[in-house]
């Protein structure tokens, strides 16, 4: 049985309507010259402006994909051709179109289209310290410790907070989310939902151990090197490396000796799309990781 690949990479049976034509306001030439790559792609309008970006390990099956894919019509109708740049590897491409979508802002990238505003949760590791609200304008994020948790708004991280608090039956009070009243316990407590912390049935550093326990699968990573690093990828002969900073992704470069190519960028602070693409394979060892010394051109 026939099937075809979706545009999210899902392998699904082809049905009856499913027969591939180009669309004929289209470029052709675009479409033909797509490699089967990793990189990305760009579908513009008349006036060159970009409608949606993606990335692929295959350049040409995702967009071909994306021309069979009636729940997209509205974005096809709208292009006129497809642009596309190559990168060595799977990262290049994950980063390279988390630059983009926040630089071009294209009007079909709803997701990542917006740079986001984070704040976190802040324990010192001191018993008796309360979870503070913090946020990326006041804070580097790259390198302040005991961080937890990445957060769009205050108020989704005081929702998360109180889950676990509720989870882990700890005190809303020793956790900053209830004031108490003197002498007497919180209302968790009350309803035997907290081991009472509160009121002194359960040590101050047990409670604190909880909690620490409960948020740490949040922890935020700090930037685990002195400087900025590459991140090497190979295709074909052809290698590039990815360079970071404190979580901020500078530019790739094709050897590292011409690291002084790469701009001065106008912003350089911690960005969470590209910590949420680097920390889990940079803590994991996956990725072939190396120092990179180099002046940033202004």
């Amino acid at each position: 049985m026939q099937t075809r690949i979706t545009s999210v990479g899902l392998l699904v049976k082809a049905g009856p309507d499913d027969k591939f034509k180009y669309p004929h306001h289209i470029d052709r030439a675009s479409l033909d010259a797509l490699p089967a790559k990793p990189g990305i792609y760009i579908f513009r309008d008349e006036q060159d402006r970009p409608l949606y970006v993606g990335k692929s390990v295959s350049i040409r099956t995702r967009v071909l994909s994306h021309l069979r894919t009636p729940e997209e019509a509205r974005m096809l109708r709208q292009s006129r051709y497809v642009e596309y740049r190559r990168t060595a590897g799977e990262i290049g491409a994950l980063l390279l179109e988390a630059r983009l979508i926040k630089e071009m802002q294209p009007l079909h990238n709803k997701k990542l289209r917006r740079t986001r505003e984070m704040c976190s949760l802040h324990l010192l590791p001191e018993a008796g310290a309360v979870p503070e609200i913090v946020y990326a304008r006041e804070h580097d994020f790259a390198c302040t410790t005991d961080l937890y948790g990445l957060f769009a708004t205050r108020k989704a991280a005081l929702e998360k907070l109180r889950e676990i608090v509720d989870a882990e039956r700890l005190c809303p009070a020793m956790a900053g989310l209830e004031t108490l009243t003197r002498g007497r316990a919180c209302f968790a407590r009350q309803i035997a939902r907290c081991l009472g912390a509160c009121v002194g049935e359960e040590s101050a550093q047990d409670h604190h151990r909880r909690l620490h326990a409960a948020l740490d699968a949040m922890r935020v990573v700090a930037w685990p090197y002195a400087g900025p690093m590459g991140i090497v990828e190979e295709c074909d002969g052809w290698m590039q490396t990815h360079v970071i900073d404190r979580w901020f992704y500078l530019g790739s470069i094709d050897h590292a000796e011409n690291a002084t190519q790469l701009k001065r960028p106008t912003r350089r602070a911690f960005d969470i799309d590209t910590y949420k693409i680097l920390v889990k394979p940079i803590m994991r060892r996956e990725l072939r990781i190396e120092p990179v010394a180099f002046s940033i051109k202004k």
